[in-house]
């Protein structure tokens, strides 16, 4: 469930054809519309809506052309167009005017072909529903900067093409070719030869050389039989866990220098033996199959993740040979008992080290440990009670370089950047905790130790001096009632200066500030208050695009040059290069939400955003819909634009309706404190803030009509719409819970158990926090529950809702249902989308 974008189920990226010129106010009907009537309401509010949405470019990556240029290349969706593609833009070397409106240019053929067209494989949707990808065509890719070699994955399988960077003619990319039967999967191209491509295939690793042809699998973990429980083993694909809870989608990677003529690539050996299987209807079949997958529910057992290295060489025909496997000789959880989470893996910047993060089962507790590359080996002493580490071969280092605790939980994240050392022994690097209550960046510099022979025999690998880091310095480099966003940092390391993005001026705007190693402390906003932004660095920090926008502003792209003229953080100033994407003119203040801050009786502040009805009248009251999520890792309360991925809170304004968003204590952005009050009780505080806000709201503004109040979710918001009839009925007149999780015990491990400890600790907590323990109290008039959910839902399962009516037609309680046979846990299909839409908008003309 982490980071449930609410607004995914939206199909954003289906869209009507958009209109020319800005949207107008939407004519508003007061009476009861028929279901056609209603789903012609839903087809035009779609067509109008689409003009709030922006093109805006994403996953950029800047490349240094030998004439001097730089191109950076994104992701977008052309002018009228609805699939994504990939582009460039050229930055020219010198100075152009501040305001230049830069050319958008494509990478690909406009007849390569139709890259939507035919059924996507299921590993292909259970990737999109991992990292909540809601757009159709090229959704990512992999570019070698030297060479200029580009591989993308659609459509089930890899092509490539190679940008000379000489002409900006268009490229028709070519199929890689490959004897593996399956989808082909999260390609990388090996940082020391573009012609080598590895990917994933059928739960295994694959590599092929793009001129000779050679293509070899090189691993062996999958067996590829129908039957997934004699079929436990992958190699290269992180646990579903790990995906979804911990953002973490890669599971191999190259060696990023080779020594000699070995290639090496470091994977993951995932092992699902112990992980309970459930059944699933086939998105794939209206015969009656169905599809199995591995899920470990909250109190039983995870997968276990094994480190291994595979080497390889090519010969003189460019063919894949010697391809060697090699295993840790003393496995991670021999060295790390506790460890139950590999969260995050990689490579030191001079390719010597391998390092992970590792994580305990109560995810309490941290470590980054190092490895080197002998700690590898084809012959193992395999680990047990009564080895010791004299079996090691050479000197291997194994080194606990940081290890950290939290009361509440440790938030994972992506800030750890190695700096360079002058010391063999030493080791140096930024990293971020929240010590303080707020994530903050420090340089922490660790010695390093070799095991060495000669350990008593009774020595036991638990009780070596290598678990106990052996911190040299450790100095804070930023600090404050504020956080460090949890991903980017980017260093220039000859001027000492870091930059990153964080919350300081206010936790609704992200913004870009920088620190120098030599100044620590010193922090300097970069960006303009107002806006929130969202940037990216070249490699040598002296350009960035950013992507910014606010309440009132639809989204601008624009690119700059970064002067650093010194290391003090006043000598860094921004140039303006030109626009990628300039922001639309003035948007009709209809569409425009309105940001509310109140303090309520715990003394903390909160945040909400309130659209009104279209047709408002100061002097009238309306039906409110609380459009809720509330749940942690969640911020939907930002300065912004809300723009198409808010479709439905347009709609219902465009409908008649106020809209209200409320970030409760438990939301993201506020520090380990303010979310940590839902540790142990989720589904309480949450409400009761909620609620709080909601009064305060209605009091305030006069036009809110309390009696008239309906509240609405998605996943975490389901559940709490539940909880909100449940134990607020005066309060919410109807609920519509979307994909609600009715029980905890029926979630995953890594999400639940983070905030909700393991079942056998916290019984009570568990218990209080079921939907299922307070049926009895759904109110006993009809039309006041609707729930809709997907049938094939893997994330959040069907069977929180069946038991939940189970448990209401034991009560002889009243609901209503919605079933989407062919969707997971976000609508993907437009006729889906559609048809929630109008059920949505009819149940609420009718009911509330």
């Amino acid at each position: 469930m982490t980071s449930v974008n609410m607004d995914l189920e939206l199909n954003e990226a289906i869209q009507e054809p958009m209109p020319e010129e800005p949207p107008k106010p939407i004519e508003f009907q007061s009476k009861k519309l028929t279901w056609p009537e209603l789903r012609a309401v839903v087809s035009e509010l779609r067509r109008q809506l689409s003009s709030l949405s922006t093109m805006v470019p994403t996953d950029f990556t800047f490349r240094t052309l030998q004439d001097g240029r730089t191109r950076i290349y994104f992701l977008s969706s052309p002018h009228h167009g609805w699939e994504t593609t990939l582009l460039f833009a050229d930055i020219l070397n010198t100075n152009q005017p501040a305001g230049l409106r830069l050319q958008w240019q494509y990478v690909l053929e406009s007849n390569f072909p139709c890259i939507s067209s035919g059924k996507s494989s299921r590993e292909e949707q259970l990737m999109w529903e991992r990292k909540r990808l809601a757009t159709w065509g090229i959704n990512s890719y992999e570019i070698h900067e030297d060479s200029g070699k580009i591989v993308f994955p659609t459509a089930s399988s890899l092509f490539q093409c190679v940008d000379s960077g000489y002409t900006n003619g268009q490229l028709f990319p070519t199929k890689l070719r490959m004897t593996s039967m399956g989808a082909k999967l999260n390609p990388q191209i090996c940082p020391r030869n573009a012609e080598l491509v590895a990917y994933i295939c059928n739960h295994d690793i694959w590599v092929t050389h793009t001129v000779s042809g050679s293509n070899v699998r090189i691993t062996y973990a999958h067996k590829g039989g129908r039957n997934l429980a004699d079929d436990p083993l992958s190699a290269g694909v992180p646990s579903y866990v790990m995906q979804e809870e911990f953002s973490r989608y890669q599971g191999f990677w190259w060696q990023p220098k080779c020594v000699g003529d070995v290639y090496r690539i470091l994977y993951e050996e995932v092992d699902d033996s112990d992980v309970k299987l459930y059944c699933f209807p086939s998105s794939h079949s209206d015969t009656g199959d169905v599809e199995e997958f591995r899920f470990p529910r909250a109190g039983s057992a995870n997968s276990k993740s094994y480190l291994k290295l595979v080497e390889f060489k090519l010969n003189e025909h460019l063919q894949i040979v010697d391809i060697c496997l090699l295993d840790l000789q003393f496995s991670l959880n021999g060295m790390f008992p506790w460890m139950e989470y590999v969260v995050r893996i990689g490579w030191t910047p001079d390719a010597e080290f391998v390092w992970v993060q590792l994580l305990d089962r109560l995810q309490k507790h941290l470590e980054i440990v190092l490895l080197s590359l002998n700690n590898f080996a084809s012959d193992l002493p395999y680990f047990n009670h009564s080895s010791d580490l004299n079996n090691l071969s050479g000197n291997p280092t194994v080194q606990v370089i940081y290890a950290q605790d939290s009361q509440y939980w440790i938030n994972v994240h992506d800030l750890l950047y190695f700096l360079p050392s002058d010391d063999p022994n030493e080791i140096k690097f930024i990293w971020a905790n929240e010590d303080t209550g707020y994530r903050h960046l420090y340089v922490i510099t660790s010695h390093i130790s070799q095991l060495v022979y000669g350990l008593p025999e009774s020595s036991e690998v638990s009780s070596c001096t290598f678990l106990t880091p052996k911190i040299v310095s450790k100095v804070q480099l930023t600090s404050g009632d504020w956080e460090v966003l949890s991903q980017n940092l980017w260093v220039n390391f000859d001027r000492q200066l870091i930059y990153f993005m964080g919350l300081k001026e206010t936790p609704l705007e992200k913004h870009l500030y920088i620190v120098s190693l030599k100044r620590p402390g010193e922090v300097r906003l970069l960006t303009r208050p107002g806006y929130s932004y969202n940037v990216e660095f070249n490699r040598d920090c002296s350009l960035l695009v950013t992507v910014y926008s606010n309440i009132r502003k639809p989204p601008a792209c624009q690119v700059f040059r970064v002067e650093q003229i010194g290391w003090a953080v006043e000598e860094v100033s921004l140039s303006p290069l030109g626009y990628l994407v300039h922001s639309p003119g003035s948007i009709c203040e209809t569409y425009l939400p309105d940001l509310y801050t109140h303090e309520i009786q715990s003394g903390h502040l909160i945040y909400a955003m309130v659209f009104k009805p279209h047709n408002f009248k100061p002097d009238q009251k309306y039906p409110t819909i609380l459009n809720v999520y509330g749940g942690p890792e969640v911020q939907l309360v930002s300065n912004s634009f809300k723009g198409m991925r808010h479709l439905r809170m347009h709609m219902l304004a465009a409908r008649g309706y106020c809209v209200v968003a409320i970030d409760s204590r438990g939301s993201l952005h506020r520090g380990i404190q303010f979310e940590g009050y839902i540790k142990g009780k989720m589904g309480t505080v949450e409400l009761k803030d909620q609620v709080e806000v909601l009064r305060w709201l209605a009091e305030s503004l006069g036009y809110i009509d309390l009696q008239r109040v309906a509240i609405h979710g998605w996943s975490y918001g389901g559940y709490l719409s539940l909880m909100g009839l449940i134990h607020h009925p005066d309060v919410f007149k109807v609920a519509i819970a979307g994909a609600p999780v009715t029980n905890w015990n029926f979630y995953d491990t890594g999400y639940t158990e983070r905030y909700m400890d393991l079942p056998l600790h916290n019984a009570d907590g568990y218990e209080d926090g079921s939907v299922l323990k307070y049926v009895h109290k759904f109110p006993d008039e009809e039309n006041r529950l609707l729930i809709i959910h997907g049938l094939i839902d893997e994330n959040v399962h069907f069977y929180h809702t069946s038991q939940l009516i189970k448990y209401m037609v034991n009560a002889g309680k009243p609901y209503q249902l919605q079933i989407y046979p062919h969707e997971r846990h976000s609508l993907r299909h437009l006729d889906s989308s559609k048809h929630y839409e109008t059920t949505f908008l009819s149940f609420l003309q009718n009911h509330l």
